[in-house]
């Protein structure tokens, strides 16, 4: 349930005008979260990586609980992904900045990932509402 919570979060931050055009009065909120997304992001990111693993290594389950197991993956996947670009800023600072060609491996990356941010946070909602019925009907 847990992921479900946060990946409804991390996708209302990636995708702010999804939650401007329903409550209005959100920007002060998203106002005050705005210097610390850097930080959310880079925890996001390293928590998605570390549940992607784990889905990898678990891939047992996916004979038994097929739908699970492309939840999981799915996920942690779009919330390694959201993390990236939400914390590019901070994972720039503390990781890339040492290494050139990851700056540049970085750098291209996100330029890929940027245009679609909004549309993966669109996804990253949904799959966390799913994750909450999922879990509370099964």
């Amino acid at each position: 349930m847990i992921y479900g919570i946060t990946l409804i979060i991390l996708g209302l931050l990636a995708a702010p005008s999804l939650l401007l055009s329903r409550k209005p009065d959100a920007k002060e909120l998203l106002d005050k979260i705005t210097p610390y997304q850097g930080w959310i992001g880079l925890v996001f990111c390293i928590w998605g990586i570390w549940g992607t693993i784990q889905a990898i290594l678990g891939i047992s389950i996916l004979g038994i609980a097929p739908i699970w197991w492309i939840t999981w993956i799915a996920s942690t996947a779009i919330q390694a992904v959201l993390g990236f670009i939400l914390g590019y800023g901070m994972i720039n600072k503390l990781i890339l900045s040492k290494n050139d060609e990851a700056k540049a491996k970085g750098e291209e990356l996100l330029a890929k990932l940027a245009p679609i941010e909004g549309k993966l946070g669109l996804i990253a909602v949904c799959i966390g509402i799913w994750v909450i019925i999922a879990r509370i009907l099964f």
